[in-house]
């Protein structure tokens, strides 16, 4: 119930993030620079006197949009790659296996950022990056439950009427992993906000003024002891949002596959 909540609300914050901010994300007050929660505003202002409420409501709508994206991009190619490889097996599972496990094997955020710096730094080169580097744990299971569906009647009464693997693949196999491929992008759903907003800290991804989290996080950084609530505030956005969405996976591990371990 606690992450129906909150992805509720961060939906709805993301989506009427117009109506609900109170300035421009990016209007400037120096005048009233660094003033504190409840003088400058519901959360303060920041080094530029901008309405930093305002920042993290429109950066709901990035991270929200950004995650999904990835999320859709890693699904799309980690599905196909573990039907493709436990339909087909032989060489082309070998050939897949392999290259999900190296993929596997290293950590995310670090071959993200080895893909980021190489392209630019960009929130597109970032959304391709992390969907590169995100797919495998898709293709696993997708690829176990392919290779306990091929064989079973309905898949074998679709050989005999005709069908081209392809149909069979995707028409027949694929809508039987749909509960596992929604929990699955559920919980890599605060994942990929967590990875984005790294790299926008670290300045890879969206750059000033844009309200991105990570991008107000490493301002704050900046008057951490003088402002904190610059860094304070965006922090706990990202803390409630990805608990929220790890709640709504788990919530939906257990009533859409209760034996499946992630």
């Amino acid at each position: 119930m606690a992450g129906v909540f909150i992805f509720a609300l961060v939906m709805a914050v993301a989506l009427f993030a117009d109506g609900l901010a109170l300035r421009p994300y990016d209007a400037m007050d120096l005048g009233n620079r660094l003033q504190p929660p409840g003088t400058g505003g519901p959360l303060g202002t920041d080094q530029f006197g901008r309405d930093l409420f305002s920042r993290v409501v429109y950066g709901s709508r990035i991270a929200l949009r950004v995650g999904l994206i990835v999320v859709t991009i890693e699904t799309v190619l980690g599905v196909t790659m573990g039907l493709f490889a436990g339909y087909y097996g032989g060489w082309v599972d070998r050939v897949i296996a392999s290259v999900t496990d190296v993929t596997w094997a290293l950590p995310p955020i670090v071959l993200a950022l080895a893909i980021v710096t190489a392209l630019g730094p960009s929130l597109n080169n970032v959304i391709i990056a992390i969907a590169l580097v995100s797919w495998a744990g898709y293709a696993r299971l997708i690829r176990t439950k392919t290779q306990g569906l091929k064989n079973m009647p309905f898949v074998e009464a679709a050989r005999a009427l005709g069908e081209s693997d392809l149909s069979i693949m995707f028409r027949y196999i694929l809508p039987n992993t749909f509960g596992l491929v929604i929990v699955l992008a559920t919980l890599s759903l605060p994942g990929a906000i967590l990875s984005t907003t790294a790299l926008s800290f670290l300045g890879l991804g969206s750059q000033p003024p844009a309200p991105d989290w990570g991008v107000i996080l490493n301002e704050g950084i900046r008057h951490l002891y003088d402002a904190p609530w610059i860094s304070v505030f965006p922090g706990l956005a990202i803390v409630c949002t990805a608990l929220g969405f790890n709640l709504l996976g788990e919530g939906l591990r257990d009533v859409l596959d209760p034996r499946m371990k992630v």
